[in-house]
């Protein structure tokens, strides 16, 4: 059983998570690489991470994101306070901001599966599991990553939960973006995830639910659902702790 050290961020530049993101990836592939220069480590498993935060206002485009996608200009954003960043994940344009959830898994796949669509799926089958406990049924969209919601008479196919990773050597980094109580007014600003279709939408926990979502709930029951999938032991839990 492997082993993952959970840490809790709480609010956090973008910059800053993505520079602490890629020191702790850094570390498992200095732990990879040491086990394949010296065979008497070779059996040592590494211990891995699973980051929850929440970020300031910012979007956060991937290596596929077309930038006609962020729909108001570089000026504005600046006006707003809003930051904006190109990043190595894959996918489109996304939002990140106050009342989201997001969560960096760092993991060495070469410990629990080296198939990067089970992965996907993982992540996609954590949120759908948490929503379940707040009796509203998600789904997956044929074609699409992410977590949504089933349309009805009165609702559109919408999106709670966006996923977009990047993979070196097996390792993973960046991952999902839980709407809780986020502020959907941000979304438009940008075609998110490129998606353009008028029959979908972005919605959130609150919004569906009809009530103020405790960060704290959502993040003890989704850790539970990414133990259970991944089948780890939780050495440590930290708060707000740097590398």
């Amino acid at each position: 059983m492997q082993k993952v050290i959970i840490q809790n961020w709480g609010v956090i530049h973008f910059q800053e998570a993505w520079e602490k993101q890629t020191e702790l990836h850094q570390k498992l592939v200095s732990a990879k690489q040491l086990r394949r220069s010296q065979p008497n480590v070779q059996d040592r498993a590494p211990v891995h991470y699973l980051i929850f935060c929440q970020h300031p206002p910012v979007y956060t485009m991937g290596k596929t994101g077309k930038p006609e996608h962020l729909l108001i200009s570089k000026d504005k954003l600046e006006g707003e306070k809003v930051e904006f960043y190109r990043i190595n994940r894959g996918g489109d344009i996304t939002f990140h901001g106050p009342g989201q959830l997001v969560v960096y898994p760092i993991f060495d796949l070469d410990f629990f599966f080296t198939d990067i669509h089970k992965y996907i799926r993982y992540l996609e089958e954590a949120v759908i599991r948490t929503l379940r406990l707040f009796d509203l049924e998600a789904i997956r969209s044929p074609g699409l990553t992410g977590v949504w919601l089933a349309p009805s008479e009165a609702k559109p196919l919408r999106k709670i939960c966006a996923i977009g990773v990047h993979l070196s050597k097996w390792i993973t980094m960046h991952g999902l973006a839980f709407n809780l109580n986020t502020d959907l007014q941000y979304f438009n600003n940008i075609i998110p995830c490129g998606i353009t279709d008028q029959d979908k939408s972005i919605t959130s926990l609150s919004q569906e639910t009809g009530q103020e979502i405790s960060l704290d709930e959502v993040r003890n029951l989704l850790g539970q659902q990414f133990k259970d999938l991944f089948e780890f032991e939780i050495v440590s839990i930290t708060d707000d702790v740097g590398i």
